[in-house]
């Protein structure tokens, strides 16, 4: 019998670009558990502590696709790539851990938003890219909505410039990520993250060890699961569907951390927060929206000019 399950045929008639954005949305939710773990275990453990078992935890996770590759899947010729993307990301979570632990969580996610505005700047300064006017003009408006966020003129928290600074290795993960996606599967790129960001985070956190207890290393295994899980959710969603269409779900984030942090942690985000989420969040939709409409013009000229190159006379 050739006829597939009710499931997959049900499944096969949702539009892409829903299905997609129930992938984003999937993650989200996974997201959003993820930091209620690390906001409640950031007193007690620390954030290297967090950050070893997050790592090990998410290894794990990916580790039998690993073994299922074998010794030949996972050799490669870029390994001095892979150590620099491996420090960079663990930097970065490391970062995302701090600043989920000392802000609201609102605040601290609303200010990781801002890393499509340091990938523009990144962007141009290592890959190369040419960047016009009205994306300039975006990025500016987007870190006006993080002056809006901090308003700066007393002290500003120093978990503030620490978000800002995970949100900056972000993107700059990202940008290794691309290159090293030219050559490398993206399994391949897991597994040497996993263990680069293990070796990275043991040593601060038996520098600072907090003995867990087995409540405290469930909801540890609990943040490194649905952090990969939630990983592969967005990767799926913006696979399925136009990045365009479903990223933005991506943004209701900011909404289920507004709502978990007042229910489990008693934060009420002021004014200000929203506004300056919302400027940071329309200054990404639109650099999102510029850079796929450029990608489409892109592969529209490369299709007009193929065109022409097979209707030249041999």
């Amino acid at each position: 019998m050739n006829a597939r399950p009710d499931k997959v045929q049900f499944l096969s008639q949702v539009p892409p670009n829903l299905r997609g954005a129930l992938w984003i949305l999937g993650g989200v939710v996974l997201f959003s558990v993820m930091s209620v773990f690390i906001k409640y275990l950031g007193p007690s453990l620390g954030s290297s502590t967090i950050a070893f078992f997050r790592a090990l935890f998410g290894f794990m996770v990916i580790l039998p696709f690993a073994l299922s590759m074998g010794l030949t899947g996972i050799k490669t010729d870029r390994p001095v790539l892979h150590i620099f993307r491996g420090l960079l990301g663990t930097s970065a979570m490391i970062c995302g851990i701090y600043a989920v632990t000392h802000l609201a969580l609102a605040d601290a996610i609303a200010l990781s938003f801002t890393r499509p505005l340091f990938l523009i700047v990144l962007a141009v300064l290592f890959l190369g890219e040419v960047v016009r006017v009205r994306r300039w003009a975006a990025t500016a408006v987007g870190f006006v909505g993080v002056l809006i966020m901090i308003r700066p003129g007393g002290d500003i928290d120093v978990a503030t410039w620490i978000a800002l600074l995970g949100a900056m290795l972000v993107a700059a993960t990202f940008v290794t990520v691309k290159k090293l996606s030219a050559t490398e599967r993206p399994s391949l790129m897991m597994f040497y993250f996993g263990i680069i960001s293990i070796s990275v985070t043991l040593v601060p956190a038996l520098l600072d060890w907090h003995e867990p207890t087995s409540t405290e290393l469930m909801m540890l295994a609990g943040a490194g699961i649905f952090g990969v899980t939630g990983q592969l959710c967005v990767v799926r969603g913006l696979k399925v569907g136009e990045a365009t269409a479903v990223a933005p779900f991506d943004y209701a984030r900011i909404i289920f951390a507004a709502a978990i942090g007042y229910w489990f942690f008693g934060e009420v985000p002021d004014i200000w927060t929203g506004v300056g989420a919302v400027v940071i969040i329309a200054a990404s939709l639109y650099i999102a929206h510029r850079e796929a409409r450029r990608k489409k013009l892109e592969d529209l000229n490369n299709v007009a000019q193929l065109s022409e190159d097979w209707s030249k006379p041999a």
